[in-house]
């Protein structure tokens, strides 16, 4: 039963501040971290890979719809791909970084110290691009976690951190580490005997970005790192571009 996890989500690809986070003290401490899915969609897909595959036993690995398109790319599988970026990813990785993406699960429970059961999962536990946001219904909230017995659960997908109860159930969303939409820097969560921390892990934004530009083979790499970044788009922004998703 470990006393802390850390949950990174939303990875995409952005090394540099995939590095940042795990040097940073805090996540060095936890005992598990949960990889809450969409790691290698993004410019540097194998690198990033091969990094979190470094953690070993550590990390525990869950699916987002991401990994899913890109494994489904690469076996000449229909799929619905709204981002370019996937495309390419799919095309950069080898047959041992789709071989990790292949068959990582939906979602994962643990028990940790001081929280009991917590679910994790990418989207929501039914699906792994359904999208749920803070100011969700409470409706909304109970029909998307209909038949789910844990006490709290932890989603990424919208890239957007926040705590919230949802008729006694815990919803916590860490944000994305690679994409954040809102402040800048990487975004995660740290879950443990003292409750839930929502961490925000800076680190040179100007230097990433020309790390990723010098790495990357992504043709419109100076133009992706530029919008997601160096300037990300503020929560606002971000909520009123999902709402039409989210009902």
């Amino acid at each position: 039963m470990p006393n802390q996890v850390a949950v990174l989500s939303d990875i995409h690809g952005v090394l540099p501040a995939l590095d940042a986070v795990l040097a940073d003290p805090d996540l060095q401490a936890a005992d598990v971290i949960v990889l809450c899915g969409d790691v290698a969609a993004g410019p540097l897909p194998g690198q990033t890979l091969d990094r979190l595959a470094e953690l070993g036993n550590r990390a525990v690995w869950v699916r987002g719809n991401a990994d899913r398109e890109m494994v489904a790319l690469t076996r000449g599988q229909e799929t619905v791909v709204r981002d370019p970026i996937v495309s390419w990813a799919a095309s950069a990785v080898d047959t041992a970084h789709v071989a990790l993406l292949e068959n990582l699960p939906t979602s994962v429970t643990l028990d940790i110290v001081g929280l009991g059961e917590v679910l994790f999962c990418h989207a929501t536990p039914r699906d792994d691009e359904e999208v749920v946001l803070v100011d969700s219904t409470l409706d909304r909230w109970a029909e998307v976690l209909a038949g789910v017995a844990e006490e709290m659960i932890v989603c990424g997908h919208t890239h957007m951190p926040f705590t919230r109860l949802a008729d006694r159930k815990l919803l916590v969303n860490p944000g994305s580490v690679g994409m954040p939409y809102g402040t800048a820097g990487a975004h995660w969560a740290l879950l443990g005997e003292h409750g839930v921390q929502l961490k925000r892990t800076k680190f040179d934004t100007e230097a990433a970005c020309a790390a990723i530009s010098k790495l990357s083979e992504y043709p419109q790499v100076e133009e992706w790192v530029d919008i997601f970044v160096r300037n990300p788009v503020s929560d606002a922004a971000a909520l009123a571009a999902f709402t039409g998703f989210a009902s």
